[in-house]
């Protein structure tokens, strides 16, 4: 607000200092379309942002009754002569806060592998756990006490997935993990983690493994 009103005072003195001759007419618009002139478009120079019209100091056109009615009464815009446009700059100088520069930084390769290898070794270490709900028939129909308990619906590798996202807070992509058909049972697994080459193995370890536990609800 004080950009507009500081302005507007400054606009109102310059106009009422300056000394239209007739001659003059032909070159500034404001004046010759104050007293009905009509002209297709004026060139303006905006004041103040308007939405659908510009950001303050740009210069553009509009409908001479536009700028007569509107935009001029309320000092919004300014015919774009030099005189006009000195004193727009000036203001903007004073008036408007500078933008402040965002410098984004990027991460070498070095920071990403790191990142990697803390999050490989992460998996390595914890166990994904699974409440999963029985398959009745197929459980009644066992053999022995022994033999597996079958899942009602198979743990699939996007479930998997999603669950290390939700868990563990890690990422990976389906193809990070080694698993050529569901789990359908409970128990533990050790499902295979294919990472990149790159991140060492532990030592004492030949290939990296997620622990999966699949129980009941």
């Amino acid at each position: 607000m004080a950009y507009i009103q500081r302005g507007s005072h400054a606009l109102r003195q310059i106009i009422k200092e300056t000394n239209v001759q007739s001659h003059d007419r032909m070159m500034q618009p404001l004046f010759y379309a104050c007293q009905g002139i009509r002209y297709r478009k004026l060139d303006v120079i905006l004041t103040t942002s308007i939405e659908k019209l510009g950001k303050a100091g740009e210069t553009v056109k509009v409908a001479p009754g536009y700028f007569r009615n509107h935009l001029m009464p309320k000092l919004l815009a300014v015919p774009n002569i030099d005189k006009f446009a000195y004193l727009i700059r000036e203001q903007r100088k004073i008036y408007q806060p500078k933008e402040e520069v965002v410098q984004v930084v990027t991460k070498n390769v070095e920071d990403k592998t790191k990142e990697y290898e803390k999050a490989a070794y992460r998996l390595l270490n914890s166990r994904l756990v699974l409440r999963r709900s029985i398959n009745v028939e197929k459980f009644r129909a066992r053999s022995t006490k022994d033999d597996p308990i079958e899942l009602r619906s198979p743990v699939t590798k996007d479930e998997l997935v999603a669950e290390v996202a939700r868990q563990l807070c890690i990422k990976i992509e389906p193809e990070n993990l080694h698993l050529p058909t569901p789990l359908e049972t409970f128990g533990m697994f050790d499902v295979q983690l294919q990472m990149p080459k790159s991140i060492p193995l532990p030592e004492g370890r030949f290939k990296w493994t997620l622990k999966v536990k699949i129980r009941g609800t």
